[in-house]
């Protein structure tokens, strides 16, 4: 494969572990993988009017379709807001010189090589979409299974550099806790679900708690992780015609799915049902959670928090059960690990999408240098290490 040219620089700090790196997955992963009864059905690419589109459970996708699927392809490819551009008509992978790691797993491992990091833990590109326009949550389990065994064989490229978590949909949460056993028994190192349910539950609603203690048992981390919003699950501030191609507004304002998430666990008093839970919330970025703990404690503290099944205030299970993936290029990154204590932060790189630009080693080694040496070390990389159990 013949790679983009790119100029790497290679981290000044040994030891460090993208917490939440993707790669593209192949334009026939699910055919590949999917159990023999959902193949007819499983997801693939097809056509219309010279415009290619994501077929899902049968049905043609209103959201995976010409620019939005290029621009998972060409992402990181040069395109910043003043450079580069999404070709609609070149097909799902077969971009012509991608960044090095974007799609191949060896790839990937020179790129961390020439970056200078240690591992990385790879989550998907096309499994962020899919689920947002699915309501077969029989089929989202399917699917899950098929990218789980993709994932895992993806990484076996160098399985002490490549990790995998797994993808697991809150449709049908006992066989979500059924996948995710066989998953860990494959090689993956937790899973994480989407920041919102088909069946609009909150996340810790009780129904979902057979997912809870599956992920205790086994003492595994349970990650939330962003991908493309439904339209009912937008907010109902502003209409849905005046806001779902506002590009900008979606991703600034993407964290707030997490931050809604985060609160259902304290309403529900999850943490106290299992207590081991290890909770994981993966690109919302990091500097808000200090605001967040002290407004949640706050009510908590007041009569709104008479009804909260919780024994301690919501920032004791944030230090006890909670961990937050940081970007790179957060200015109060280091007050807040100062603050917040350095156990409880990861860094990612979101490589290879398009919404985080391409520096991001050097925004990391900017901010890594303005934290004292013992946590500099943790949020580069030994929370993470210790967390997964990379490395047991």
């Amino acid at each position: 494969m013949e790679y983009q040219q790119e100029t790497f620089h290679q981290l000044k700090y040994p030891g460090a572990i993208d917490a939440d790196g993707h790669f593209i997955e192949g334009p026939k992963l699910w055919l590949d993988y999917t159990e023999a009864r959902y193949k007819s059905r499983a997801l693939c690419f097809k056509w219309d009017k010279g415009v290619q589109y994501l077929e899902i459970n049968g049905r043609p996708s209103k959201v995976s379709r010409g620019a939005t699927i290029s621009g998972a392809i060409f992402g990181r490819f040069g395109n910043t807001r003043g450079s580069g551009r999404w070709d609609p008509n070149v097909p799902y992978g077969e971009c012509p010189n991608p960044a090095i790691g974007a799609f191949d797993a060896k790839g990937r491992v020179e790129r961390l090589d020439r970056e200078g990091l240690k591992a990385a833990v790879i989550y998907p590109t096309l499994a962020l979409q899919w689920e947002t326009e699915c309501d077969d949550a029989d089929y989202a389990q399917a699917m899950c299974r098929a990218y789980n065994r993709a994932v895992i064989d993806w990484c076996s490229e160098d399985p002490k550099r490549l990790f995998a978590a797994a993808h697991l949909s809150l449709g049908d949460p006992k066989a979500a806790a059924q996948e995710l056993e066989r998953a860990v028994k494959d090689g993956h190192k937790g899973g994480w679900v989407a920041q919102f349910t088909m069946t609009r539950k909150p996340h810790a609603h009780p129904d979902h708690d057979v997912l809870f203690a599956k992920a205790q048992e086994l003492d595994v981390p349970l990650g939330i992780h962003p991908t493309w919003e439904p339209p009912w699950a937008f907010s109902g501030r502003y209409a849905f015609e005046h806001v779902h191609r506002h590009n900008f507004w979606i991703n600034v304002t993407a964290g707030e799915s997490l931050r809604q998430a985060l609160t259902s666990f304290m309403q529900y008093g999850t943490f106290e049902k299992f207590p081991r839970l290890k909770l994981v919330l993966l690109e919302a970025g990091a500097g808000w959670i200090s605001y967040y703990l002290d407004r949640m404690d706050a009510a908590f503290s007041s009569y709104a928090g008479r009804k909260v099944p919780l024994k301690e205030n919501p920032s004791f299970y944030f230090r006890r059960n909670i961990w937050i993936s940081a970007d790179p290029d957060e200015r109060a990154l280091p007050a807040i690990v100062e603050l917040e204590g350095a156990d409880k932060f990861f860094w990612a790189s979101d490589f290879p999408h398009s919404d985080h630009v391409a520096n991001y080693v050097e925004e990391l080694e900017e901010m890594a240098g303005k934290l004292a040496p013992d946590a500099r070390r943790k949020v580069l990389g030994e929370n993470v290490a210790q967390l997964y159990k990379l490395y047991p």
